[in-house]
């Protein structure tokens, strides 16, 4: 152990209150961002990277960002970790506005207690053992007690499987264990949120796996996990995924209902999207009405229904959240072949004009033949004849 761990920490000078408590925050809430609008300035004049992002994550997510290089990944997660500072709007974590009337000294120390950091490149550092390295955090802002932190550090590093390790410095044990290391590092003052940037991008199918399932144990402990990745076998296992395309964020309907678009395509979607809310038992479509838009459905439930005279209803199928209708009509023309309604809850929907779905379907097939093996799909179980393919 090094001399500076050795000595008892001098009586700390106290500080200023922490950053300020939110009232209106949602109580569920752990990270709120309001309008936030991120630009830069350089010799090329000044250009923004962050749009005005709404974002809300609740406790106890797991959540994966991607976007491409340049769309304002790292940018968005610096907002959060307060390493950079919005040019407008409110970034809320855990409750408290992390920006305004704050100083860097107080945001430091309460990001120290409030969050944990793991980088792509591990950071961690090389004259210091894994179980100094862990330590480090608890020495900065003061937690625990002096003789209780090694207890805590190397259960931390036995927990991700490196207590064999403790006493080793960086350089001598592999890539893997040594983000494992900088993973026991960010949870060393037990924070309720985790940031991770590229966390596994520097190593192996086998390392990444360990790491992502590390990180599923702590949202099972209720801890919150935001994660930056490229890699699309680790969105898969997250809560929530999130895509950010030129500085903005696209709409987790349209992402989840049309995974085959192109970002800008979904992020177009995004911008010409209309809500629209119907009451439990209320019409959508009636049969035989021509379809203006393509529809997503955001929460509740729809029925899709064939109405016969003189008989009841028959429900052929019900459709959920990210689910869609009007596909069958915009792709292949014509007028809708049944009645749907909202189901026994409210439902809120997703429009987009059939213009601009018929243009954006022009410039994506492989979202048109994603679409179309659904809507076979649907035809086949539940027997439903297509009119357009009924000659007379």
């Amino acid at each position: 152990m090094t001399t500076a761990t050795k000595k008892r920490a001098p009586a700390r000078t106290p500080h200023k209150a922490a950053p300020q408590r939110v009232h209106d925050a949602a109580l569920e809430a752990i990270i709120e961002m309001r309008g936030v609008v991120k630009r830069f300035s350089n010799a090329a004049g000044e250009f923004t990277v962050l749009k005005g992002v709404d974002l809300m994550i609740n406790k106890g997510e797991f959540v994966s960002i991607v976007g491409k290089s340049g769309s304002g990944k790292s940018t968005l997660l610096n907002m959060i970790t307060g390493i950079d500072h919005p040019s407008d709007g409110r970034v809320i974590v855990n409750h408290n506005d992390i920006y305004t009337g704050v100083s860097e000294s107080q945001r430091s120390r309460w990001r120290g207690k409030n969050l944990g950091i793991v980088f792509q490149f591990f950071q961690l550092l090389p004259m210091l053992t894994l179980l100094e390295n862990v330590m480090l955090p608890m020495d900065y802002v003061d937690m625990y007690d002096f003789d209780e932190r090694p207890k805590r550090a190397l259960e931390l590093l036995t927990l991700v499987g490196l207590e064999k390790f403790a006493n080793k410095l960086p350089v001598l044990v592999s890539t893997g264990q040594q983000q494992l290391a900088a993973i026991a590092r960010a949870m060393a003052c037990d924070p309720p949120l985790l940031i991770a940037d590229e966390p596994t991008g520097n190593l192996d199918t086998r390392s990444a796996d360990t790491i992502i399932r590390i990180f599923e144990h702590f949202v099972e402990q209720g801890k919150t996990i935001v994660m930056v990745t490229h890699d699309p076998s680790l969105t898969s296992r997250t809560d929530r995924n999130l895509i950010i395309s030129d500085g903005e964020l696209i709409d987790e309907t349209i992402s989840r209902s049309l995974p085959k678009l192109r970002h800008r395509h979904m992020l177009e979607f995004t911008k010409l999207a209309q809500r629209r809310s119907y009451q439990p038992g209320e019409t959508i479509l009636s049969r035989d009405e021509k379809v203006g838009h393509f529809f997503m459905i955001r929460s509740g439930n729809v029925e899709i229904v064939l109405q016969k005279s003189g008989s009841k209803d028959i429900v052929l199928s019900r459709l959920g959240a990210d689910e869609f209708f009007g596909d069958i009509e915009l792709l292949r023309g014509g007028k809708s072949i049944a009645n749907v309604r909202a189901g026994n809850d409210p439902v809120e929907v997703l429009m987009i004009p059939r213009e601009d779905f018929s243009r954006v379907m022009d410039e994506s097939p492989i979202t048109v033949e994603a679409i179309s093996k659904i809507v076979q799909k649907r035809l086949e179980e539940h027997r439903v004849v297509d009119p357009r393919k009924t000659k007379r």
